[in-house]
């Protein structure tokens, strides 16, 4: 089995958008990518593409680029725009292994659920469930043990530190948010 094939199995994922249907007459489509960087899908050769929760399966990418705010891409495959259209709503992955480090001061938004969410007063709001993408900004979905949840939005203004190695997220949230 490749490499990229075992990291997809072992869970190793990264999410790096979705597809928001198609582009122009040739089956291409158009990623709504959750990077800050659009360029950084459109520089792999193979994205994984996962519908509805199935199984993430390699898309070799014949063509790609970034398009203003969005990545346009033609995958093997995928030859008319209802094909296209057939992908909407499917995630687009990277294996973990395919990407850079992250530098200092960023964070991969796929390794903040299970990190434990603790505010200034030292008080633990929960554990971090999901990140949600919403376009403006991702919002953290942080739930504490007895259910109940709190949408954080993942800004600087309220997200004071994050420490993978400790897993834990510091924020400037109130308890009765």
């Amino acid at each position: 089995m490749n490499p990229a094939a075992q990291a997809a199995e072992a869970g190793a994922m990264v999410v790096m958008g979705r597809i928001a249907g198609a582009w122009g007459v040739k089956g291409w489509v158009k990623v709504a990518p959750y990077s800050a960087d659009p360029a950084a899908l459109a520089d792999h050769a193979t994205w994984w593409v996962s519908r509805n929760d199935a199984p993430w399966e390699p898309c070799d990418v014949i063509a790609s680029r970034p398009h203003g705010a969005t990545v346009i891409g033609q995958l093997a495959g995928v030859a008319t725009p209802e094909d296209a259209q057939r992908l909407r709503g499917a995630l687009v992955g990277l294996p973990r292994a395919a990407l850079p480090a992250a530098a200092d001061d960023e964070v991969y938004l796929a390794d903040l659920p299970g990190l434990a969410v603790v505010n200034r007063q030292g008080v633990a709001l929960g554990t971090v469930e999901s990140v949600q993408e919403t376009g403006a900004h991702p919002v953290l979905r942080v739930v504490e043990a007895g259910g109940r949840t709190r949408l954080i939005p993942f800004v600087a203004a309220y997200v004071d530190s994050v420490d993978l190695a400790e897993r834990t997220l510091a924020v400037d949230w109130g308890e009765d948010y």
